[in-house]
């Protein structure tokens, strides 16, 4: 019985120092060794492939783009550079002023335009055609106005109606104020430039000037002030509707017969103005 523990102990050797040693080496470099392995995986992770590049577009797309855009470039630098009546460099419309004159000109709304049209159309006939005054007229218009007004507000009364409400007219002091201011400055300048035409400074203004009013003189010797005004409003509400219109078609044309006036005033200047003795270019002091 007292021989069991020994065997026992005899079956089971004890590990020797050297062994200790070496399962606690083996035991700290596996450990060292997944350590670094995993660090490393964590700082130098696996390179992501690179984004695919966007699609170029195609050379004729590119092409066409800019061909389109150098073309339209071109036709409006054209367009602004083409021949204008007048050297004009503003729509027609700015021209005869853009507010709501020009709207009624150019027919921006059909139903004021036709009203004015029709009214300046009644108003020429009446007076034009039937033989009608003007100082006739007025004293007409007033008696029978006045006459229904009267008996309106006195009859107000009696038929149980409200009085006409008339409104009261004041003409504001700066409207008159602008006016005349405006109409000095056109005087002036009129009378300004007809001096220099009289000083005989610039020919071409003169000839001009001279045949402007050799037309309007033979106008006033075929009509009347009142048809010739009548002719002027009714110009206006169509002729500048019809350039809109045909704008490049009239200016081309125009173009060609500007080019040959100046080919004739050249050839009459060189014959002609070239040899009249002309004034002072400045005007001498006192």
């Amino acid at each position: 019985m007292a021989e069991q523990p020994h065997a026992e102990d005899a079956g089971h050797k004890p590990e020797t120092l050297m062994e200790k040693i070496a399962d606690k080496l083996h035991v700290g470099g596996g450990d060292h060794s997944s350590s670094s392995s995993d660090s490393d995986k964590e700082e130098h992770p696996r390179p992501s492939a690179p984004p695919a590049p966007a699609p170029a577009p195609a050379a004729s797309e590119v092409t066409t783009a800019s061909f389109a855009a150098s073309a339209s470039a071109a036709a409006a630098d054209a367009k602004n550079k083409m021949f204008r009546l007048f050297g004009r460099e503003q729509p027609i419309h700015k021209v005869l002023g853009g507010g709501k004159p020009a709207d009624v000109f150019m027919w921006r709304n059909k139903h004021v335009s036709a009203g004015v049209l029709g009214g300046a159309t009644a108003i020429w006939i009446l007076f034009e055609l039937l033989g009608y005054h003007l100082l006739a007229f007025l004293g007409h218009a007033l008696i029978f106005s006045l006459g229904v007004l009267f008996l309106w507000s006195n009859a107000s009364s009696f038929i149980n109606k409200s009085p006409p409400r008339i409104p009261e007219v004041i003409i504001p002091e700066d409207l008159v104020v602008n006016i005349a201011l405006s109409t000095r400055h056109e005087i002036n300048r009129a009378f300004a430039n007809l001096r220099q035409i009289a000083l005989g400074r610039d020919i071409k203004k003169f000839l001009i000037v001279i045949a402007g009013l050799w037309l309007l003189s033979i106008l006033g010797s075929c009509c009347n002030f009142l048809t010739l005004f009548y002719i002027v409003f009714v110009v206006l509400h169509t002729v500048p509707v019809i350039y809109e219109k045909y704008e490049d078609q009239i200016d081309t044309y125009g173009e060609k017969g500007w080019i040959e006036v100046k080919k004739q005033y050249a050839v009459f200047d060189a014959k002609v103005l070239s040899k009249v003795p002309r004034g002072p270019l400045k005007d001498k002091k006192n």
